[in-house]
């Protein structure tokens, strides 16, 4: 399922990007931090309480998502990409997985499996100790 998060609900500040750029580098603040607050969002509650659970190094200790997008040039381009993997993380958080069904050992993997224990047995009995004579 996919979650809308509106604009409203998260913040960015433009920063200057790390690494090599030559001059345009000192002047240009292209990259982005996108800062959300989990608790004060419109999503669901099951679904704050998976992301404030979760350890992931991109949520504090206070429930705020921050997201640091410098991959691009553009400031525009940065900030979709920050929106789009808060969209991703949002979606993977909201993934619940299926619970097991416990089923039964099949008779050949019983079998296989006692197999396999016979032949440890018998590997190991030929480790012991030579008698003398």
């Amino acid at each position: 399922m996919r979650w809308h998060i509106p604009a409203t609900e998260y913040s960015w500040t433009a920063v200057r990007a790390q690494g090599a750029g030559g001059q345009n580098v000192n002047k240009v603040s292209s990259a982005v931090h996108l800062r959300f607050d989990i608790r004060a969002s419109s999503l669901p509650e099951d679904l704050k309480q998976r992301l404030l659970v979760w350890h992931d190094h991109r949520i504090t200790q206070d429930g705020v998502v921050i997201i640091k997008a410098q991959a691009h040039r553009t400031q525009e381009q940065n900030l979709q990409d920050a929106v789009a993997r808060l969209h991703a993380l949002v979606a993977h958080a909201g993934h619940v997985p299926k619970a097991r069904k416990a089923t039964r050992p099949t008779l050949a993997s019983r079998q296989r499996r006692v197999e396999t224990k016979k032949r440890t047995a018998a590997t190991k009995a030929l480790r012991g100790k030579v008698p003398l004579g």
